[in-house]
């Protein structure tokens, strides 16, 4: 038997000066808890000149997940419409969250700004659709039939793609193949919907060799790996050849099940909420480009993503990490460097991507660019100023948050 992830622990997010944190308390229905901090990976992704061309409006994202919680004041009216896979006797539209790790992925993608907090998703104006097609992760969902699945997940898949989704985020992972799976992924792309798959996490798998994961290893999925708060991409992700592009997984600070605003993965990136931002920078890119193709839509964010060396990918991060506003904005070409493009066709770039320095031990940041000088300028400027100094509650109740650390591995499905 294999094992499907679902991962992401509550965590404090320190960026310049550490945030702190009331313990004891937690952001429970009836007691929420907001922050005016906005999540810092929005700078590395571009949000502001993205933004310029456009908030993602008119595109629907699916959260195949453990469903969403459409009450939290970030989400209302975000989520338009979704199913139940689970059959537990929970909502039957999906539209409720036990466990907490889809709703946290929702918000990375869609929160609306609300004015008690300033968090806010990266392509805040598209439409969600929520795909229930697990619980939990814990012994007791499990047991009960309620974990992950992957048949559930094929399902949920086909389901997103029939309601027309453009993008489908997929923050879990197998290291067993599916001919299901992959039939489902084969059938999202035949109607239009871009597959965003999680390329595993090494903390949440019996199998922690860096070998291919799926659905991301599918011809049509965009597989995506994490990078730590300081930009590195860490032995915690699998690495492996199906690795296309990365995000910021770590000290992610997005919604929380029922009331208010939480960070996740404080002990170790995970590649479900770097999977997260990828899709919604998918998003923008295909609002701006309704016209094109999801293979046109995955090369631009391949093309234009933040890498060492512009004509070559790696097994860490593949074509380095998403940059919306580049993908949006390139002209392909002949000339452009990187991968091939649906086209066939590559070389020097008419849009080159910053060229940033990647250590071969991973000690290095690959955030040290020498062309993408607003990165540099984003990081000196929340130094001086000291702009981060929030309370961030540490959501703590057993059994609502997915988490990498300490937890068995089961049998069946892993969200990763």
């Amino acid at each position: 038997m294999t094992a499907l992830l679902a991962a992401g622990a509550l965590s404090v997010l320190p960026v310049a000066a550490p945030p702190s944190f009331a313990a004891g308390e937690d952001c429970a229905p009836g007691n929420p808890q907001f922050t005016p901090e906005t999540p810092s990976a929005l700078g590395v992704l571009q949000s502001q000149k993205a933004w310029s061309r456009g908030t993602g409006g008119g595109v629907l994202v699916a959260v195949v997940d453990s469903g969403i919680d459409a009450t939290n004041p970030h989400l209302q009216g975000a989520v338009v419409g979704g199913r139940d896979f689970v059959f537990d006797g929970e909502d039957p539209r999906g539209m409720t969250d036990v466990n907490g790790h889809g709703t946290a992925i929702a918000g990375q993608i869609a929160a609306r700004e609300i004015p008690q907090s300033g968090v806010v998703g990266l392509a805040p104006s598209v439409d969600l659709l929520s795909v229930r097609v697990f619980r939990g992760t814990d012994s007791q969902s499990v047991d009960a039939g309620f974990g992950p699945t992957t048949a559930r997940m094929s399902e949920g898949i086909r389901f997103a793609a029939d309601s027309h989704a453009v993008v489908i985020n997929v923050s879990m992972s197998d290291f067993a193949a599916s001919p299901d799976l992959e039939a489902a992924v084969a059938y999202a792309e035949s109607l239009g919907s871009l597959v965003v798959a999680s390329a595993g996490n090494r903390g949440t798998t019996e199998d922690v060799s860096d070998s291919p994961r799926y659905p991301a290893a599918y011809a049509g999925a965009l597989a995506v790996s994490a990078t730590d708060a300081r930009g590195l991409v860490t032995d915690d992700s699998i690495h492996g050849s199906h690795v296309e592009v990365a995000a910021p997984g770590s000290q992610i600070l997005t919604v929380a099940t029922g009331a208010g605003d939480c960070v996740y993965a404080q002990e170790a990136p995970s590649s479900s909420f770097a999977t997260a931002y990828v899709s919604a920078a998918a998003a923008l890119v295909a609002a701006a480009h309704p016209d094109e193709t999801p293979a046109q839509w995955q090369y631009r964010l391949m093309a234009t993503g933040i890498r060492s060396n512009p004509d070559a990918r790696d097994d860490l991060s593949g074509w380095g990490v998403v940059q919306p506003y580049n993908a949006i904005n390139l002209v392909p070409g002949a000339d452009t460097r990187g991968p091939v493009s649906p086209a066939g066709t590559s070389g020097a770039g008419v849009l080159v991507p910053a060229v940033a320095t990647v250590s071969p031990d991973h000690t290095e940041s690959p955030f040290i660019v020498t062309q993408a000088m607003t990165l540099i300028v984003i990081v000196v400027a929340l130094t001086l100023f000291g702009t981060i100094a929030v309370i961030i509650v540490l959501r703590r109740r057993r059994g609502t948050v997915p988490t990498t650390e300490g937890e068995p591995a089961r049998h069946g499905l892993l969200g990763s």
